[in-house]
């Protein structure tokens, strides 16, 4: 029988221990405007994936909230693509965005108000959006991830393990990024790749950076790429194999107004599947979570996640 009710699973320690902290103000809201719901907390990393994959096998839940940030989602998200009993699309996932970034919620304008995020969800306004898939290693074992915003490869990913890092000190905010962006940029070095998109190769030589988009928006409001569509069956690739990191810095306000693929070394595609190779340590990350090492592909399932937007 189909459960009714909403499953919510929240990240106390998202938004750097925002969540807990705030509980007692999102807490109200929820008793108020969702009313019949079961709350899980998370109490490590990975531990919403299982949560979420466990309880739709064993309750039949077709509504889930996930209360946290993007890696939060991401958790829940991979939940939803684990589980095999009901179709991904069938499931409705509402999202209360209390992290750092919040970059998927910025796609579809979800906003960071607690009581106007909840407001939205029983009114279940629907998106339903493409999700991306990639296999990648750890050592010697492949494993497989979807995500729902964006990967990245390279700088990219360095940033990202750089953020994820200070987070877990405890600096967690948008100029927590920005120095982890500026530090990486310091200590990065390219590395040689192979990389093929839908069978034909376009770069065999160093990778500075990579960005595989279903959504415009990463690292707390960048837009690598500003054109990707969430529902086209595509993904937006934006790579750089060199560029001086000197004019990267001069160049970074286009990053964040929209405008990067006016800075000639940037190349744009839009792809529907992609493959890197490296013999090097090439890192990833999907959704700001950092992941394994290449050889890395990837492959968009259209139109397989009905999110709830404004």
């Amino acid at each position: 029988m189909e459960n009714q009710n909403y499953l919510i699973i929240a990240n106390p320690n998202a938004g750097g221990g925002k969540v807990k902290k705030d509980w007692p103000i999102i807490e109200p809201f929820l008793k108020e405007i969702i009313k019949n719901y079961e709350v899980i907390f998370t109490e490590h990393r990975h531990h919403a994936i299982k949560l979420v994959s466990t309880k739709i096998e064993e309750s039949n839940y077709r509504k889930i909230i996930s209360i946290g940030g993007d890696g939060t989602v991401n958790e829940v998200v991979n939940g939803i693509f684990t589980q095999n009993t009901i179709a991904t699309k069938d499931i409705q996932l509402g999202v209360i965005m209390v992290g750092t970034g919040n970059d998927w919620g910025k796609m579809f304008d979800i906003p960071l108000d607690y009581e106007k995020a909840i407001s939205l969800i029983p009114k279940a306004k629907t998106f339903i959006q493409d999700v991306g898939q990639v296999s990648y290693f750890v050592g010697e074992q492949e494993s497989t991830r979807y995500f729902i915003n964006c990967a990245g490869l390279g700088f990219d990913a360095l940033v990202t393990e750089t953020t994820n890092k200070s987070k877990d000190q405890g600096n967690s905010s948008t100029l927590s990024y920005f120095k982890s962006l500026i530090g990486s940029l310091i200590k990065y070095k390219p590395v040689d790749v192979k990389v093929h998109i839908d069978n034909r190769e376009i770069l065999d030589g160093k990778l500075f950076t990579l960005s595989l988009g279903i959504g415009k928006y990463t690292g707390g409001g960048m837009q690598q790429n500003p054109d990707a569509v969430a529902d086209d069956g595509l993904f937006d690739l934006m790579l750089v194999d060199k560029i001086a990191k000197t004019k990267l810095v001069r160049k970074i306000k286009k990053l964040y107004d929209g405008s990067i693929k006016d800075i000639e070394e940037v190349q744009s595609y839009r792809v529907n599947n992609m493959k890197v190779e490296s013999d090097h340590k090439l890192m990833l990350e999907v959704d700001g979570e950092s992941l394994g090492h290449a050889p890395f592909t990837f492959g968009i399932i259209p139109e397989s996640l009905q999110v709830i937007i404004r």
